[in-house]
């Protein structure tokens, strides 16, 4: 007798055996006892998830008289047909084979007739996507209104080709691919009945390589079997299937958190000579580090799919990175894969984003870096200068006559609740104490007037002003400083400046800056931000330090 392949041998025979679809097998065997049967069925899903495996039971639960309704009794007649193939009242039907519009003409015939020795006919057609768009259009009639001893159930892997007529014409099932841990408890079962020696650690490895397809992970046992015979060495699995080592994508990461270059290159060698793909490899880098922060972040055991040890290896290096350099590292890898999926060298590209991981060294988040500004800040005295020791520009005595102005006697109280345009200059040493960037843009603005109810300004003449408080974000933060010194809420008006005849590309008439004036060979971008943050140019491009003066500073300028 010819050997009979697993994936064969252990396929499902009744509802209850088919693995991680409870949601289509329920359903159906409750249609069949209740009696509420549609005249068509698509069952969509990845490859090897049980589709047409589901397909034959229901025909199967459909004719069978002798079993329960809903469940086969696989000893009748009928049942025994389908399950050998050999059944005239079921045929099965490769539409990649079978496209065209004759073979659906003929179909159509064949309905006519009743069922030989069953109660219904049933055209199971496997890949129906592939059919043309003039057999799918000679099919819509017969399948909205079929004879009613005819079913059909209609399988494939990429519903989205299937025209929507065809769709809404059938009860569609969605199959899921089916958990890790699903396909290793069945795999063991598998090993058990057929006295196949093999540990949970091997069965993961081979479940993980199906990627969540039943069919895909029996044959690759069968295989495994063929090589290593009845007692399996985990060693020899990953070698037959091909797949990328485990114990190499941990001690990557563990190289990876404890900055260690030197591992990580001797790891790629061992790769790159035992011929895995390195693109494989950086995939499943990714993958791992996606574990790790999955490990802190949820609790949830189902989102890991590995096995118990491994679990706890991933728990463990996650805990020892923390969830700061796990993100780090794995926006990293994100971001640099698209760099390594087209490079004519991946093994030196590989090499060198390991390399540079492993040297970015301590890692900081953004409210750790926030946290040590801050302390930084209040540790310094009071009157310390900057490391540029620049002379106190307008802006300066801004800032420092708003911070006075904040703990002394004009501070924001309950009489600026009264206060009118009078209290515009205090207002903008408040808020350049507060926030000096907005504090330096509003100089150059106008205030108009200050009602009860309404401030007016008038636009700044710089187009690189002019706009920003039409930012709503920027606007609310003016409005609340605002509130915060005048002790009531205030619209903010913004008024256009009463010279808009400008051409849009001509600067603005207006005298020139002191920056400006200072950095005559400096681009106008650049002297707009000198301007802007009172600042200026401590050296120039080649290197040469400024002693005393502003730099580039023509002899007529000094003089000015």
């Amino acid at each position: 007798m010819s050997y009979e392949v697993l994936a064969r041998k252990w396929r499902p025979q009744v509802f209850q055996e088919v693995v991680g679809q409870e949601h289509v097998t329920q359903t159906l065997m409750n249609a069949i006892k209740s009696g509420r049967l549609a005249q068509a069925y698509l069952f969509s899903g990845a490859r090897g998830v049980g589709k047409t495996s589901v397909a034959r039971i229901f025909a199967k639960a459909l004719n069978c008289q002798a079993g329960e309704r809903g469940v086969p009794c696989n000893q009748c007649r009928s049942c025994l047909e389908i399950t050998n193939g050999s059944s005239v009242d079921v045929q099965e039907i490769d539409g990649a084979s079978n496209r065209g519009i004759e073979e659906i003409r003929e179909l159509r015939q064949n309905i006519r007739y009743m069922p030989s020795s069953s109660p219904y006919r049933v055209y199971i057609i496997d890949e129906v996507h592939m059919l043309t768009l003039q057999a799918f259009n000679a099919l819509l009639k017969t399948l909205e209104e079929p004879p009613p001893h005819v079913k059909f159930i209609f399988a494939t892997t990429e519903p989205h080709k299937v025209p929507v007529t065809i769709l809404s014409r059938c009860q569609r099932f969605d199959f899921k691919r089916i958990a890790l841990p699903k396909i290793v408890d069945h795999l063991a079962n598998v090993s058990r009945e057929e006295g196949i020696s093999i540990s949970p650690e091997a069965l993961t490895v081979i479940a993980r390589a199906a990627g969540g397809s039943m069919r895909d992970a029996q044959s690759l046992l069968d295989q495994v079997v063929a090589f290593t015979g009845q007692a399996v060495d985990d060693a020899r699995v990953v070698d037959i299937l091909g797949v990328v080592d485990r114990r190499l994508v941990f001690e990557t990461g563990r190289a990876l958190i404890e900055g260690n270059p030197g591992a990580c290159l001797r790891i790629v060698d061992e790769v790159y000579n035992s011929g895995y793909d390195i693109k494989e490899f950086y995939r499943t880098l990714m993958e791992h580090f996606r574990n790790l922060m999955v490990s802190l972040v949820s609790a949830d055991e189902g989102l890991l799919e590995m096995s118990a040890s491994e679990r706890e290896e991933t728990r463990a290096q996650a805990r020892k990175a923390g969830e700061a350099r796990i993100q780090m590292i794995l926006n990293f890898l994100i971001l640099r894969e698209e760099t390594l999926r087209y490079a004519s060298s991946p093994r030196l590209v590989l090499e060198t984003l390991l390399v540079k991981l492993c040297q970015l060294g301590e890692y900081l988040s953004f409210e750790g870096i926030l946290q040590r500004l801050e302390v930084l800040q209040n540790g310094l005295p009071v009157g310390v200068g900057t490391a540029c020791d620049a002379p106190p520009g307008p802006v300066d005595r801004f800032a420092r006559a708003g911070e006075d102005f904040i703990g002394g006697e004009d501070a924001p109280v309950e009489g600026n609740k009264t206060a009118g345009i009078e209290a515009w200059p205090k207002f903008l040493m408040f808020l350049s104490a507060k926030n000096r960037p907005m504090g330096n843009i509003l100089k150059d603005w106008t205030c108009r007037s200050i009602g009860d109810h309404e401030v007016e300004l008038l636009k700044s003449r710089q187009p690189f002003t002019a706009s920003y408080f039409e930012d709503a974000d920027h606007a609310r933060q003016l409005s609340d400083h605002v509130e915060a010194f005048f002790g009531r809420q205030l619209k903010i008006r913004l008024i256009d400046p009463p010279e808009q005849a400008l051409k849009p590309n001509a600067p603005p008439s207006r005298p020139e800056s002191t920056s400006r004036k200072r950095y005559a060979q400096v681009s106008p971008p650049v002297q707009d931000i000198l301007n802007l943050f009172e600042g200026r140019i401590e050296a120039d491009s080649k290197g040469m330090e400024n002693t005393g003066g502003p730099a580039l500073e023509t002899d007529e300028e000094v003089e000015t």
